[in-house]
């Protein structure tokens, strides 16, 4: 069986999130100006993680709504691009706040996984 290359975490190929990022922090750093004038602060970490698992409870409910289980007003396709864009916005932010390098973390999780996906196919190949 073939495998496909995995990359150690020392030499993790660009996955192309860091412009991704960059452009929501961007938006992050409007966000804060719009809290602190309106709140009087930011929003803490426990607040963003409020609003990110209600965007993707959200999101199950669109999905539903795009198999035409769960009636919604409006476009669905249309919702779901916009929150599963937005959803991204949600993972890099924190990422950022807790200065975790999410182009090197995600493309060392898929490596990983990767593997081991591999490795179950080879063994269990019959």
């Amino acid at each position: 069986m073939t495998h496909s290359p995995t990359h150690s975490p020392t030499n993790t190929p660009d996955t192309g999130l860091s412009a991704a990022s960059t452009e929501a922090l961007s938006v992050r750093a409007l966000y804060e100006i719009l809290e602190q004038r309106f709140n009087g602060k930011t929003w803490s970490l426990n607040e963003m993680a409020i609003g990110y698992t209600n965007d993707v409870g959200y999101i199950g409910r669109l999905l539903l709504a795009h198999d035409g289980t769960w009636p919604i007003d409006g476009d669905a396709t249309a919702e779901l691009t916009h929150k599963l864009a937005e959803s991204l916005w949600w993972t890099f932010v924190p990422a950022s706040k807790l200065d975790i390098d999410i182009d090197q973390a995600f493309s060392e999780t898929m490596s990983t996984i990767r593997t081991n996906l591999e490795a179950t196919i080879e063994r269990t190949a019959l």
